[in-house]
């Protein structure tokens, strides 16, 4: 499993969010400049996260993103999920409807327990853990910088 550029960009945004916009909305172009991404694909990627409920947007001169909710209730796994889809290594039915081997299966075992416990560890970190253990970066005004590139 390989997690595609939309869901690596989307953490890093989102972690930015949770560093910077605790006071006030943040806009796409000062997370794109922090980050080193495109406001065109941050734009896309804010799209998604949006209809997630995951980040808001405030319109106007003083505008821009924010977090939909606390930065401890929003885990990896939710932002991966709302940027790449489902997250599994192999997708194995869940029935014999699906598959012929569904009962004589020899791994369906391991594809289980391997996307069980990637999900598990993704759902299982939160935006405000990853933001605790960022290396300790800091910005112009002495605030706590994410840097992962």
């Amino acid at each position: 499993m390989k997690l595609s550029t939309k869901g690596r960009y989307g953490l890093r945004a989102a972690v930015d969010l949770a560093l910077f916009s605790k006071e006030e909305p943040i806009s796409i172009s000062t997370i794109a400049a922090r980050e080193g991404l495109s406001e065109s694909y941050l734009e896309q990627l804010f799209a998604k996260l949006k209809k997630a409920g995951l980040i808001s947007s405030i319109r106007g001169i003083n505008g821009g993103y924010q977090l939909a909710k606390p930065a401890g209730e929003i885990s990896v796994g939710d932002v991966l999920r709302a940027l790449e889809g489902e997250m599994v290594v192999v997708d194995c039915p869940d029935s014999e409807s699906k598959c012929a081997k569904f009962d004589s299966c020899v791994t369906k075992y391991v594809w289980k327990r391997i996307n069980n416990s990637i999900n598990d560890t993704m759902d299982s970190m939160t935006l405000e853990e990853i933001v605790a253990n960022s290396p300790g970066i800091t910005d112009e005004t002495g605030q706590k910088a994410y840097c992962s590139k």
